[in-house]
């Protein structure tokens, strides 16, 4: 790709956004594996799998999986947290194993923690990666990731084939990648249940940022924020803000990618694959013989 190499680049994959579009984009009555179970999401996301490791042939490479869906360590602080969402059905849940099973048959660095989700295992990474001296690229198109862009690192939206950087989040947000937590810990966020402050929208979280920095710097100065003459409602926003500022930090904290999470030092290595596991996978999930040949033949050619 423009401006990268394999070898200091560092391909960070959301894995459980992949499997998610393979069951809502293809009929479950339409792909079943050996045992008639749906296999609609499996076969998304090793059509996804198959053209990401054709496309670019990766050296340091890391999928995670999220098994944290109502057990994370943000559950915890907030039960709340996520709350919004029905349960993954089982015809999903074992789809999710297959998935993951595909990518070490592969020889791919694959991840899931009970406590930490797919977000924090990649901002695990990327600070592992930094480590080393590479650039990250994060293929995902969940907005969270934004925060992790820094030093060149950028995203992709695999499915649009549009990847984009610090500047970007700015251009979508109106905030730095170092202020998105910030910024959902003002706003909120619907999609992960965090209500944000109230009364507290996109745009003016994103203009209380512009002028004063950070969360902790606004709210230190809310008499400041309720004298100001150039922000409509600044008195009954500095109000809310100071009955609200625990929560805000909560959210802020719900917001935050753990970059801390267990992850063992050379969590980008690829392995040698097992090709008698991948052609009993692909049998048991009963892929065509072009796509084996091709999943095979990916195997033995993918660089060590």
């Amino acid at each position: 790709m423009d401006g990268l190499s394999a070898d200091d680049t560092a391909w960070l994959v959301d894995a459980s956004m992949y499997v998610f579009r393979g069951w809502h984009a293809y009929p479950a009555d339409a792909f079943r594996d050996a045992d008639g179970h749906p296999a609609n999401a499996t076969y998304g996301f090793v059509r996804f799998l198959l053209d990401f490791l054709e496309r670019l042939r990766p050296v340091r490479v890391l999928l995670a999986f999220d098994v944290a869906l109502a057990s994370s360590f943000r559950n915890l602080l907030y039960p709340a947290y996520k709350g919004n969402r029905d349960p993954a059905p089982a015809e999903l849940l074992r789809q999710f194993d297959a998935c993951r099973a595909f990518s070490e048959a592969f020889g791919l660095s694959t991840h899931a923690h009970a406590s930490y989700e797919a977000d924090d295992l990649i901002g695990t990474a990327a600070r592992h990666a930094r480590a080393e001296g590479l650039t990250c690229v994060i293929v995902s198109a969940d907005k969270d990731f934004g925060q992790l862009l820094h030093q060149g690192n950028q995203q992709w939206d695999w499915a649009r084939d549009s990847r984009w950087g610090r500047e970007g989040v700015h251009q979508r947000f109106g905030v730095w990648p170092e202020q998105l937590c910030d910024f959902l810990g003002l706003c909120g966020d619907a999609a992960d249940n965090i209500p944000g402050v109230p009364g507290i929208g996109a745009k003016t979280a994103a203009r209380l940022l512009a002028q004063f920095g950070d969360l902790e710097s606004l709210l230190a100065r809310t008499g400041e924020l309720a004298a100001s003459r150039t922000l409509r409602g600044a008195p009954l926003l500095a109000a809310r803000l100071d009955r609200h500022a625990e929560a805000a930090r909560l959210y802020r904290r719900l917001a935050t990618i753990d970059c801390e999470a267990p992850l063992p030092d050379h969590c980008l290595a690829r392995g040698a694959g097992d090709a008698a596991r991948l052609q009993d996978l692909l049998r048991q999930h009963r892929f065509g013989p072009h796509t084996s040949a091709r999943a095979l033949a990916l195997l033995e050619d993918l660089p060590a």
